[in-house]
C-alpha cells in the first residue's frame, strides 16, 4: 500500500470503472487526488494491477477529521477486508496522525460499504452516526440515490491494532 502518484490516475480511473456503484469521475479528478491530495489517498496493488483505491482530505474547516470521498475494492480484492486495511494503513501515516474523526457519504443500498465502515469504526472502539446530508433531488437530473452522511469518532489513533 502507497501513497498514489500522479502516473497512476489513469489506473485509478480504470479501477474505479470496475467498481460499481462507484461514481465514476474524470482522470483529470484522479491526476488531482494523486497531486494535492495523495498525502491522504491510499492505493494498494502489486506491478500494474491495482487492487484498490481510497480518496480523501481533511477539510479545512474541520482540521481533526478526514472525509473519504470514495472507497473503491477491485473484484479480485474482495473478502480480503482491503477497504479496511487501506483505511487502517492511511490512519497510521504520521501526517494523520491528529485525525479523531472519519466521515463519508454511503448510498443506503451499498452494503459493502456500509459494513467496511462500521467493522472500521469497530476497529477504532468508536461510534458512528448517519445523518442526512446529500438528498436524491440535491443532484438534479442526474439518477442518484440519498448521500447520509457517516461520522465515525471520536477516536484516537493509537488504538487502531
Amino acid at each position: 500500500m502507497r501513497m498514489p502518484q500522479i502516473s497512476d490516475a489513469a489506473g485509478i480511473h480504470r479501477l474505479i470503472s470496475e467498481c460499481p456503484p462507484l461514481d465514476l469521475n474524470s482522470v483529470y479528478t484522479y491526476l488531482l487526488l494523486s497531486e494535492h491530495f495523495g498525502a491522504s489517498c491510499v492505493l494498494a496493488g502489486a506491478d500494474d494491477t491495482l487492487h484498490g483505491f481510497v480518496s480523501g482530505y481533511v477539510p479545512p474547516e474541520r482540521p481533526n477529521t478526514l472525509f473519504v470521498w470514495q472507497v473503491a475494492v477491485h473484484e479480485q480484492g474482495r473478502g480480503q477486508s482491503l477497504g479496511r486495511r487501506m483505511m487502517q494503513h492511511l490512519l497510521q501515516r504520521p501526517g494523520l496522525a491528529h485525525i479523531q474523526y472519519i466521515e463519508t457519504t454511503v448510498g443506503p443500498d451499498n452494503r459493502a460499504s456500509r459494513a467496511m465502515f462500521a467493522s472500521l469504526a469497530q476497529k477504532l472502539l468508536a461510534p458512528i452516526d448517519e445523518q442526512p446530508l446529500f438528498t436524491r433531488d440535491m443532484f438534479g437530473v442526474h439518477a442518484h440515490e440519498d448521500e447520509p452522511l457517516l461520522r465515525i469518532g471520536p477516536f484516537a489513533i493509537a488504538s487502531l491494532p
